[in-house]
């Protein structure tokens, strides 16, 4: 109970005051220490330094006021550096006259200051506060220097952590519009030709929306539940193309539950539909392919076409890929696009497994 009394008690009481008699509490037991030892310790001795810590206490507050007053902490560091010269050398000035005025008063001179003359006595003391206010403002200055350097590297992850789900959220919003209008347009065009397949893609687009509902507010989803989407998708593509398109698996039962970015490999997939199949006449063929190793799952989407460069890169839907896995997986996360061979271009990505 009084532990925690005492933590009660110190939690509310500021820095500031725990630093100030932390400090000065050092230094009345190194003085403590040293007379004990040198057999220094009488009346004299024990008045002579109570009043020295009053004064230190009083004046280094008085000096830490002056400090906020001039605001000397907004100031570059190098003038802030001169600034505690120049205030350690003021105080240390007035504080060591008005000591050798208290200890001339009070007859409290030490044995060896018995043959200084006032002038002695002030440079003396002048010299001893000067040092004691340059340790005081170092310490200050380094306290708060740490500090602010500790707050702005925190204010700047916060502020990385928000442009990164910033950027996220607005790659998102771009991706789910851009799919439903292509979706749509497959819907479109089989209402007249054909209701019921047409009823059949409806039911599939209402799929991948729910499944794209639940998913806007994740970061990753499993491979498993992605796949879901994309098979979808594939569905209402399907009824679109017909025989025009075959589509085969080749998943690596490890990699189902590894998490990839939502609509990630849909997008992949739709890209390949869009540059690849739809281009062409002939029948096409996308290939699908997930293997997860120790550390890492990669990602292929092959389709039948040739690439085109500048047109691939243009769409936003590759763009999008590349910036979601910097986003979140940084550079241990990579994307490519090539042609694999004289039929086939594959869509890679390969995934850090933690």
């Amino acid at each position: 109970m009084y532990f925690y009394t005492m933590l009660g008690f110190f939690q509310k009481v500021s820095k500031y005051w725990l630093f100030q008699v932390l400090g000065w509490g050092v230094f009345l037991a190194i003085n403590v220490f040293f007379a004990i030892s040198y057999k220094m310790v009488d009346k004299r001795f024990i008045s002579r330094l109570i009043i020295t810590i009053l004064l230190g206490l009083i004046v280094t507050h008085l000096m830490r006021t002056f400090i906020k007053t001039l605001k000397l902490l907004n100031q570059k560091v190098n003038f802030q550096l001169i600034g505690f010269f120049c205030l350690s050398g003021v105080f240390a000035f007035g504080l060591g006259l008005l000591e050798t005025i208290i200890v001339k008063s009070l007859q409290l001179n030490f044995p060896q200051e018995n043959g200084f003359n006032f002038f002695q006595d002030y440079i003396s003391n002048t010299f001893t506060w000067m040092i004691l206010f340059f340790i005081w403002n170092c310490i200050y200055f380094i306290y708060h220097f740490v500090d602010e350097s500790r707050r702005n590297q925190l204010d700047k992850l916060k502020l990385e952590a928000l442009v990164k789900s910033l950027e996220l959220k607005t790659i998102k919003s771009h991706i789910n519009p851009h799919f439903i209008f292509n979706a749509l347009n497959s819907i479109r065009a089989l209402i007249d030709e054909n209701p019921f397949r047409a009823r059949e893609a409806v039911t599939a687009l209402s799929n991948i929306l729910r499944s794209s509902m639940v998913s806007e507010t994740q970061e990753t989803i499993t491979l498993e539940k992605e796949l879901t989407i994309v098979k979808d998708y594939l569905a209402l593509e399907l009824i679109r193309f017909e025989d025009r398109l075959r589509i085969s698996y080749e998943i690596d039962e490890l990699a189902m539950q590894q998490s990839v970015p939502p609509m990630m490999l849909q997008t992949l997939v739709e890209n390949s539909i869009k540059h690849g199949i739809s281009k062409s006449l002939k029948p096409g063929e996308i290939i699908i392919k997930a293997v997860a190793s120790v550390n890492q799952l990669e990602l292929k989407v092959l389709n039948t076409g040739k690439l085109d460069i500048h047109e691939n890169a243009d769409g936003f839907g590759l763009q999008s890929t590349s910036s979601r896995l910097n986003l979140i997986f940084g550079e241990a996360a990579t994307f490519n696009i090539h042609q694999a061979d004289q039929d086939f271009v594959e869509a890679s990505v390969q995934i850090p497994i933690v």
